[in-house]
């Protein structure tokens, strides 16, 4: 009755990052910088945490795409790559690439 419908997997879990982050106890926002978007930046006591959701990243162009605006923000709060990935954490000059199931699952 439903027929086949695209789903757009990188926007649910985007939806999904967005209202866990709500549930924590963040204030959330999108980010700009330069002519770039940062999908999250997430503000509590602690300070930022910048945040970037993609359903994967295992093309180089996608993964350079995801890390570019978090590479052009020069604080050092904590910056995030969040996939459905099921490789291990990575790390790109001290942003963090995680699996977001993994993500979900902590805290």
């Amino acid at each position: 009755m439903l027929g086949k419908k695209a789903m757009d997997v990188g926007h649910i879990l985007e939806n999904i990052v967005y209202l866990e982050l709500i549930r924590r106890g963040y204030s959330v926002y999108v980010g700009k910088i330069d002519d770039m978007d940062i999908d999250f930046v997430a503000q509590n006591d602690k300070g930022n945490t910048y945040i970037q959701v993609s359903a994967s990243v295992r093309d180089e162009n996608t993964l350079q795409r995801e890390l570019r605006p978090l590479k052009a923000v020069k604080d050092n709060y904590p910056k995030l790559l969040l996939t459905l990935d099921d490789d291990p954490d990575g790390d790109y000059e001290g942003i963090i690439r995680r699996n977001a199931l993994d993500w979900l699952m902590s805290n």
